[in-house]
């Protein structure tokens, strides 16, 4: 079991799509996994990344907001919360757009939406282990960089 002493991964969902972030709310049923809220936005998922400090955050690569919010400030902001950010995408983790749009966003994996029976679970441990196991104290390289146009209202 990959749990870090025996408390739950703590994960935050941001995905637009209702029927994703019902699915991936059977999370609840999952002992060693505490889903602590949903996002339908990037703007949403950096300001609950910043208040609730996930250990893992679900990330949707496109969502609404998208083209308003710039991934250098959404990235530096996610950094910030301490959040291990795993990408979600209706790509293969092959296609070559969404690791770069993963990366870009600081997605530290990328799992194919297609995949999640069988590999969301273990993701979210697997990210949430590290994440524990890190300092969680911020460093000079996670404070925010000056001239970011930011994300919508933030």
């Amino acid at each position: 079991m990959l749990e870090f002493n025996g408390k739950p991964v703590r994960v935050l969902l941001a995905d637009d799509t209702a029927i994703i972030r019902r699915a991936v709310s059977r999370l609840e049923e999952e002992p060693r996994v505490k889903l602590l809220g949903e996002a339908e936005s990037f703007s949403q998922a950096v300001l609950l990344a910043m208040t609730l400090k996930p250990d893992v955050l679900l990330l949707d690569l496109r969502m609404p907001d998208g083209g308003e919010c710039e991934p250098a400030f959404v990235e530096s902001q996610l950094q910030l919360s301490g959040a291990r950010v795993l990408g979600m995408s209706l790509s293969s983790g092959e296609d070559e757009v969404s690791r770069v749009r993963a990366e870009s966003l600081g997605a530290v994996a990328l799992l194919d939406k297609a995949q999640f029976g069988h590999e969301l679970i273990p993701a979210i441990l697997r990210l949430g282990a590290a994440s524990k196991a890190a300092d969680p104290s911020p460093t000079s390289e996670r404070l925010p960089r000056r001239g970011f146009a930011g994300c919508g209202g933030l």
